[in-house]
């Protein structure tokens, strides 16, 4: 059975009958773990390697895992700074925030792969313009060329780490203030000013190799009058064709309110499928995902499989133990350590109950 086009989530720390129902559907392709699923590291060990034990190959093993206020497993890992703090330190010393954000990734990566899990939604590649109240201190920087340069140090530690990067949330959330879990936002401006600014850093990334993109659940309307996630413009034409994008395009959950122009659950996927994504999430709503699951026809292009078939983890020490017998990912825990961590404890909109956005 190949890999689907949906990932779920999964109820507790766990799995239930109800779980291993759904994730053996061969619609389902991976899980997204929130912070409900966790309970200690051995914990989370059992239960990505049933996750991974339940299909051949593999279910993909999600976790949005960003640092600061987005870190969904804490105890027995190490705390990981809000991206603004590498981005505090790039206006003082460039050289020096590369190196710490690429030490960031490596730490972030390496501990998730010694649980099992394949890999994070990260990086935010938005613009911080200083509206978003819901990306905020996520994004690294105002400046473009900023992010662009942190980013592609971050993912250069997460591939040391055994993981492939996610770029968020394309072609940027952070303009409007609106918070898209709650409502549609809408960002008004020109794709040329979109292109000038937010643009910059997806297309960096995309030249420097990135694995996957996010779109955005944001209707730029004087570009498409749909959400990106469910545009064909920004998707295919933009994003595939004009930035030659050649990697995995998961959805932003499509639980969110932003999500829901599209219709039920059915039409939802079939929408952002139809625009351009690879795999698409559902998230904390089981009903809606059994709805999906027995409505959705849809047979995965060879090329979509292959691109998720590259997102598993690398082979990496599954172990807490053999990763502190090693001298370099000590080096990178000590220099994570002395980042300055001021808003690792500020709440966001309820951020163990929204997928993939937060």
């Amino acid at each position: 059975m190949s890999l689907g086009p949906v990932m779920l989530d999964v109820v507790g720390k766990t799995l239930s009958d109800d779980d291993r129902r759904r994730l053996k559907h061969p619609l389902v392709g991976g899980v997204i773990l929130f912070s409900r699923n966790y309970e200690s590291p051995e914990q989370l060990r059992q239960l990505t390697a049933e996750i991974h034990a339940l299909r051949t190959p593999p279910l993909l093993i999600a976790v949005d895992h960003e640092g600061g206020r987005v870190q969904r497993f804490k105890e027995g890992f190490t705390r990981l700074p809000p991206m603004r703090e590498l981005g505090m330190i790039w206006d003082e010393h460039h050289g020096r925030a590369k190196s710490l954000a690429q030490q960031t990734g490596h730490v972030l990566a390496a501990e998730l792969r010694a649980h099992g899990v394949d890999f994070s939604f990260t990086p935010v590649l938005d613009v911080d313009y200083g509206a978003s109240g819901v990306i905020g201190s996520r994004a690294f920087h105002r400046k473009p060329q900023a992010i662009a340069d942190l980013a592609h140090s971050l993912m250069l530690g997460l591939k040391l780490g055994g993981m492939a990067a996610v770029g968020k949330h394309f072609p940027g959330h952070g303009f409007v203030r609106a918070d898209s879990h709650l409502e549609v936002p809408v960002d008004e401006r020109s794709f040329a000013d979109i292109e000038d600014e937010d643009l910059v850093p997806f297309r960096q990334m995309i030249d420097f190799g990135m694995a996957a993109i996010m779109p955005a659940h944001v209707i730029y309307p004087r570009v498409d009058p749909n959400p990106a996630g469910f545009s064909s413009v920004w998707l295919k034409d933009i994003l595939r064709k004009r930035l030659g994008f050649d990697g995995v395009i998961f959805s932003d959950d499509l639980s969110m309110a932003g999500a829901h122009v599209a219709g039920g659950p059915v039409q939802r996927a079939m929408a952002a499928l139809k625009a351009g994504c690879d795999m698409v999430l559902l998230c904390n709503k089981p009903d809606d995902a059994d709805e999906l699951l027995a409505g959705l026809h849809y047979e995965m292009p060879a090329v979509g499989v292959l691109r998720l078939l590259r997102m598993h983890g690398k082979p990496h020490p599954l172990s807490m133990a053999k990763l502190h017998e090693d001298a370099n990912f000590l080096k990178a825990i000590h220099a994570v350590g002395s980042i300055g961590i001021h808003e690792g404890n500020l709440p966001l909109n309820d951020p163990t109950n929204s997928c993939g956005h937060s």
